[in-house]
């Protein structure tokens, strides 16, 4: 058994927490996986890369209606995915050789392994070499982040099914892609596989994709994605079985009785769950709520004194600009732990990297409604904007609500081009206090840059003049 100051597990944002402030203290840190975490391996950064090239590839199939005649003579997939974990794999490898091996890290310890709590306090390593190690220690930062929720369906686990954790590394992109979800993956690997050839088949539980955004925006987003893929709302998958061709035939329930999909791979992306049922937290005496997130309060501590938790293991927003936001506030209790500070959770801005970008931050028209929150609206197509006009955009479109009395925002959404950062000055806006109507009048406004879009939302707002 060995006694640490620190034990941290998991190496995703948990991994930015110790740096050279903790040269004095005695550090272990845990990993069963891949050094950095899901973005860096198998979320934001590579599906972002893939995103971009897809974009590049989608282009020549709206080209010409510009009077720009141009052709896709193919997509080498091999060499846009050896390119991105070409770049992605050596960071990996590097964060892992530095906490090995760098003299910056001389008092820190690096257990490859899993790790589960057999007392209070007391975590039992099983590292990958075979060996077993107990660690104790004064304080624990869990960050174990989540991982792909598989629902049960009669023949997948036989037929074979692709998760996000690996549908990015396959050898061959397959002519037939049947995705299982309705969420941010499903949305973004249907733009991704659809503009690199690939017949895409989008299975929704839901008469919705995007159902978790502003109801209009999700409502847009299904129009536009039935006229790109092929789109099952309200189909349920029930079956799964491999057919004599090596195809795979996906059986669902729909309102209108049985349907069959044939395909080649299937991805499942329905969602993620924490990883909190892999450390035995009832040992330690840490809470988990009924989806399984660990329970934190605001200094990100778990119900035991000494222990944190941050990212998806706790949050319900699954979002590595909020795993990075508490790994600081961690850090910061951490090393002041008479003098710490709270995480800060009103304004969660969110993007979907799809075609079109969705974004949002605040609350939904939905949910202000549900909860007798006043609010007025703002609307603005992209198409009655100089720039969108130049794209013939005429989808797109930007809603803003505002508290009628105070003229503070609530809420943005944003579908269409480059709305994740289109966004960005509406969050500043929110998480400053800056008022809808002095945001609108009292500052120029680049004429006539994509940022027009929430101008002309802003000043759309039925809000009382200011003198």
């Amino acid at each position: 058994m060995t006694h640490y100051d620190l034990v941290i597990i998991g190496t995703g944002s948990g991994n930015t927490i110790v740096n050279r402030r903790f040269a004095d203290w005695k550090v272990a840190i845990v990993e069963r996986g891949t050094f950095g975490g899901t973005c860096l391996n198998v979320g934001c950064i590579p599906t972002k890369m893939f995103v971009h090239t897809a974009d590049l590839a989608a282009v020549p199939s709206v080209s010409s209606r510009y009077g720009v005649d141009t052709e896709l003579t193919g997509v080498r997939w091999r060499a846009v995915r050896d390119r991105i974990f070409g770049r992605i794999d050596p960071i990996a490898a590097g964060g892992s050789e530095y906490r090995h091996h760098h003299a910056d890290n001389a008092n820190l310890t690096v257990y490859d392994g899993t790790g589960r709590f057999t007392g209070v306090k007391e975590l039992t390593v099983d590292s990958k070499d075979g060996s077993t190690s107990v660690l104790t220690a004064d304080q624990f930062v869990l960050a174990t982040g989540s991982r792909p929720i598989v629902p049960f369906v009669p023949g997948l686990d036989e037929v074979g099914y692709h998760t996000s954790n690996t549908i990015m590394r396959i050898d061959e992109l397959p002519r037939r892609l049947g995705i299982i979800g309705s969420g941010f993956v499903a949305a973004e690997f249907a733009h991704v596989f659809s503009s690199y050839g690939v017949e895409v088949t989008l299975i929704a539980r839901s008469g919705l994709l995007m159902r978790h955004e502003d109801t209009e925006i999700a409502e847009r987003f299904t129009e536009i994605a039935q006229a790109k893929y092929d789109v099952r709302l309200h189909h349920d998958t029930v079956s799964a079985k491999r057919r004599e061709d090596g195809s795979i035939a996906l059986e669902m329930l729909s309102p209108q009785g049985v349907d069959e999909l044939v395909v080649d791979e299937v991805l499942v992306a329905v969602g993620r769950t924490p990883n909190s049922d892999t450390l035995n937290l009832e040992a330690t005496g840490v809470e988990v709520d009924a989806e399984g997130r660990v329970v934190v309060d605001e200094y990100q501590q778990t119900t035991v004194d000494g222990i944190y938790a941050l990212g998806d293991v706790t949050s319900p927003h699954q979002l590595k600009h909020v795993a990075n936001h508490e790994a600081r506030v961690v850090k910061h209790n951490l090393l002041n732990g008479t003098d710490r500070i709270t995480s800060d959770h009103r304004f969660v801005p969110h993007a979907v990297f799809s075609s079109p970008q969705v974004a949002a931050v605040g609350l939904t028209e939905e949910q202000a409604r549900d909860r007798g929150i006043p609010y007025v609206v703002g609307r603005q197509q992209y198409a009655d904007i100089a720039y969108g006009w130049a794209m013939e955009d005429t989808t797109g479109f930007a809603k803003i609500l505002a508290d009628p009395e105070t003229g503070r925002i609530i809420g943005c959404h944003i579908i269409g081009p480059q709305a994740s950062s289109v966004i960005q000055p509406v969050i500043q806006a929110m998480s400053f206090g800056l008022d809808a109507y002095l945001m609108a009048r009292d500052q120029y406004w680049i004429h006539p840059a994509m940022s027009e879009l929430i101008e002309n939302a802003l000043l759309k707002l039925d809000l009382p003049a200011k003198s």
